[in-house]
C-alpha cells in the first residue's frame, strides 16, 4: 500500500494520477473532505481505501501497520497564508507531520513531505540553508519548523524528504480559490473579462515584472515519483525550476493561449507592501547533485498544457 495525505488536493491528487499511470492502485488517499467539492479530483482515480485525516492520525497514534507499506506522500496541511491561528497552524502541520514521522521511522517506511518555499520568505537567498530561512507567516513557520525538527533528528536510518515547493501550477486546483495559481487566475480573468489584471510596479520591479519560480505540477510529481524509485535520497530539496520567470511572461502565455486578451496593471495593494515575494528563484543544485537530472517545463510550455487540461474540462 502507498499512502497520500492531502490525496484530494492539489498536489496530492496528482501524485495520485502519476501512481495510477504506473499502475498502482492499493493507495489510501487521506484527507478532509470538510469541502466537499475536492471529490472531483478523485473521482477519475482508483484508489483502494479513502480516510479522513483525524481518524487516520488516531489510529497512527495507536501504532496500526495498515497490513504494510511501501511509501507515505504527506500532501496534508492547512495551506491558507492568510490564517493566523498559529495553534491551529502547528497541530496541523507541525504536530501531525511529526506523529506520521515517527510511525514512518519505527518501520523503516519511505517519508516524502511537503515543506514550503515560502520558508524564505522575502529572499534574496534560496538555498536549503538556515541562512536564507526567513518565515513571514504562520504557515511558513510551520513549515519551517518541521524542517528544523526533522534537521535535529540527524541520521534516520530510512528516506525521509522534504520537498520545498516553489509556485506550483496545474490541473486539480480549482478548489482552492484564492490561492490558487496565478495562471488559473490570469485564465479564470481573461475568459470573463478579455483582460488580465497584474500588480503595477514594486521592489524595484516594473510592472508585471516581479518574478517568481512558476513549477508544473507533473514536474513536482515527477520529483516525486523519482524518490519513489531512490530510497536512498534523504534530506530536504527545493522543488522549482530553478529559473524565475515574470507575471508578465505568465500573462503572455495565457493570451497567446486563447489568441486574444489584453492587460491591466492595477495599484500595488497596501496591505501586502513588504509581505510579498517579488522575486522568487529555486536553488536547484542539491536535488541535481542527488541524482535529479529531468528538465523542467518553463512557463512558455507549461501553462499552455494546463490551460489545454482545463478546457477540455469545461
Amino acid at each position: 500500500m502507498i499512502i497520500v495525505t492531502g490525496g484530494a488536493g492539489f498536489i496530492g491528487s496528482n501524485i495520485v494520477q502519476g501512481l495510477n499511470a504506473r499502475g498502482y492502485r492499493d493507495i489510501l488517499v487521506v484527507d478532509d473532505l470538510s469541502d466537499g467539492r475536492k471529490f472531483v479530483n478523485l473521482a477519475d482515480a482508483n484508489i483502494r481505501d479513502y480516510m479522513d485525516k483525524d481518524e487516520f492520525l488516531a489510529r497512527i497514534q495507536s501504532g496500526e501497520h495498515f497490513g504494510g507499506v511501501k511509501a507515505v506522500f504527506h500532501q496534508g496541511a492547512c495551506s491558507t497564508t492568510t490564517e493566523w491561528d498559529g495553534r491551529f497552524m502547528m497541530q496541523a502541520n507541525y504536530a501531525y507531520s511529526r506523529e506520521l514521522l515517527h510511525w514512518c521511522l519505527a518501520r523503516k517506511v519511505p517519508f516524502m513531505y511537503a515543506s514550503s518555499a515560502s520558508v524564505y520568505g522575502m529572499g534574496p537567498g534560496f538555498a536549503e540553508a538556515r541562512a536564507c530561512e526567513r518565515p513571514l507567516n504562520v504557515y511558513a513557520y510551520s513549515k519551517f519548523q518541521f524542517d528544523q525538527y526533522l534537521r535535529a533528528l540527524g541520521p534516520l536510518g530510512s528516506p525521509v524528504v522534504g520537498l520545498r515547493y516553489f509556485n506550483v501550477y496545474g490541473p486539480r486546483e480549482q478548489h482552492k480559490g484564492g490561492m490558487a495559481s496565478v495562471a488559473f487566475h490570469f485564465d479564470t480573468q481573461l475568459r470573463e473579462q478579455g483582460r488580465l489584471r497584474l500588480f503595477e510596479g514594486c521592489d524595484g520591479y516594473e510592472a508585471g515584472e516581479q518574478r517568481r519560480d512558476f513549477v508544473h505540477v507533473d514536474d513536482a510529481v515527477a520529483v516525486n515519483l523519482w524518490l519513489l524509485d531512490n530510497p536512498g535520497v534523504s534530506g530536504i530539496f527545493n522543488l522549482g525550476t530553478g529559473r524565475a520567470q515574470s507575471f508578465n511572461e505568465v500573462a503572455r502565455a495565457v493570451i497567446g493561449f486563447h489568441g486574444r486578451g489584453e492587460i491591466d496593471y492595477i495599484p500595488f495593494p497596501d496591505h501586502l507592501k513588504g509581505a510579498y515575494q517579488s522575486f522568487t528563484e529555486a536553488d536547484m543544485s542539491r536535488l541535481r547533485a542527488a541524482g535529479y537530472t529531468a528538465p523542467f517545463m518553463p512557463v512558455e510550455v507549461g501553462v499552455p498544457r494546463y490551460l489545454a487540461w482545463l478546457q477540455s474540462r469545461r
